[in-house]
């Protein structure tokens, strides 16, 4: 429990009803979309505007409490889950769109705004703003930042971290600080919007975003091809970027993947195919005419098993919404369903999902993968129960030895989903001991006193790295 004169403060500055400590409010903030993590904080606090989120860091850090921002908790990698008590900061009240600069093309605006909601709105002025998260109906333009999310336009049009160009956050001790702005160039100093952007909550507060935007494509068209050969799908991913083609979308999933996601969205997909291509491709008609005809002929080099483009761009919505809810059907097979997501050379795609199928073999659970293959970000999902503590083990066996062979294939531990609690004890795998102490040092000059989203990103122990045997 706080200490009742910080709470009397705390509600002070917030109002009676915006800081809460009673049992449901408390419940509800203690996990995120991270399974089988669960941690209390000790109050729960809804701030309106900046001068607030200030006047609550003064006060905790006079205090020494911790602190874990949060936006709708759709993490996957237990980022906002309070470890180590303290309060947990909503960000929802803090939605809204403060500024649309036409003359800029850019936006400023509160970090609790939905992400969706927001894409919305910009589409509506007839302007375009390409991060995609999968998550994007339930996420925050915050959340977003605080993990540099990036979804199934990351490809062509990158993810997060290029498109926030400034922002206004509160340091542990209460102060103000702002990055980046307007402007296109700017070399005054370390970039410290950079340095926010993926940061996970554990250097600032992100009170204010000034984003960049994009003219919208002017048509688009999205084609599938199948697979009965696994190889025959990545040859194709790699084949199209290596004709100078960069699609706006370019996903794959596997099998299992396949038939779960036509069980939940009934759209009558080849269930006997190895490996499906989702592929998209924006831009002015007569490129995007010309890059489909290409893809497709590549498609067909590669012995595709068929090759449909939609016909409408209702069906084209049918096919990229069965992409996104692949989770979402994996979701209902099992009680526990852990996402991963695991990142390799895109040329490397074949070698990693047929090493995730060993792999998931070796230790005897169900893994699904698909992902955005034209980046190589790789999600393997294993479908599990946490009441059987044996099995649960064994998929944690296995996602280690995924990690191991994404980073011996040239890949990473994390491509979007942050580092958080879950990948902490793998950082060092990915960037050595040196790259840990740097980055300790970062949040040290940050954060002295460890009260922002402390236990995340730094491990107490480095898990040892695991050896594969390929006997």
């Amino acid at each position: 429990m706080l200490d009742q004169a910080l709470t009397r403060q705390l509600r002070r500055i917030v109002g009676e009803t915006h800081y809460r400590d009673d049992q449901e409010a408390l419940v509800a903030h203690s996990y995120d979309g991270t399974p089988m993590l669960q941690s209390l904080p000790d109050g729960v606090i809804y701030p309106e505007n900046t001068r607030q989120v200030a006047e609550i860091m003064k006060e905790l850090a006079a205090h020494r409490v911790p602190l874990v921002t949060r936006g709708s908790g759709s993490n996957l990698c237990g980022g906002t889950v309070p470890v180590q008590g303290g309060v947990v900061m909503v960000m929802h009240r803090m939605n809204r769109i403060l500024d649309i600069d036409l003359e800029n093309l850019t936006a400023v605006v509160q970090p609790g705004i939905i992400t969706a909601e927001f894409i919305t709105h910009i589409e509506s002025l007839g302007l375009f703003y390409p991060p995609d998260p999968s998550s994007m109906r339930i996420s925050t333009i915050g959340g977003n930042i605080a993990e540099c999310s990036g979804g199934l336009r990351g490809l062509k049009y990158g993810t997060t971290k290029d498109y926030v160009i400034g922002l206004e956050a509160v340091l542990a001790n209460g102060e103000i600080i702002r990055t980046g702005g307007k402007l296109m160039k700017d070399v005054a100093g370390y970039d410290l919007t950079k340095l926010l952007v993926g940061s996970e909550g554990t250097l600032a507060v992100i009170t204010e975003a000034t984003l960049k935007l994009v003219p919208p494509p002017k048509s688009k068209k999205t084609m599938l091809a199948m697979y009965k050969d696994l190889y025959g799908a990545a040859r194709t991913v790699s084949r199209i970027i290596e004709a100078k083609i960069i699609p706006a979308t370019l996903e794959f999933m596997d099998n299992p993947t396949i038939r779960v996601v036509d069980d939940f969205a009934k759209l009558g997909l080849p269930r006997d195919m190895e490996a499906i291509l989702l592929i998209e491709q924006d831009g002015d008609p007569e490129p995007v005419e010309r890059d489909m005809e290409r893809i497709r002929e590549i498609c067909e080099s590669e012995r595709a098993d068929r090759v449909e483009v939609a016909q409408s761009r209702e069906h084209a919505e049918k096919l990229l919404t069965a992409r996104r809810s692949a989770f979402t059907a994996l979701a209902r097979l099992r009680p526990t369903t852990i996402l991963e997501d695991a990142t390799v050379p895109r040329s490397r795609i074949a070698d990693m999902v047929l090493r995730i199928n060993d792999i998931a073999r070796k230790y005897d659970v169900s893994i699904a993968t698909f992902g955005h293959a034209g980046d190589g970000n790789l999600h393997p999902t294993a479908t599990t129960d946490a009441r059987d503590p044996e099995e649960v083990h064994r998929v944690e066996q296995a996602f280690e030895e995924i990690f191991e062979a994404a980073i011996e294939m040239g890949g990473t531990i994390t491509g979007e989903h942050g580092v958080g609690l879950v990948k902490a004890p793998f950082l060092e795998w990915k960037i050595g001991r040196a790259g840990v102490d740097v980055m300790r040092g970062i949040k040290q000059a940050f954060d002295p006193h460890n009260l922002l989203n402390p236990g995340k990103m730094f491990a107490k122990e480095t898990r040892k790295r695991v050896v594969i045997n390929r006997g």
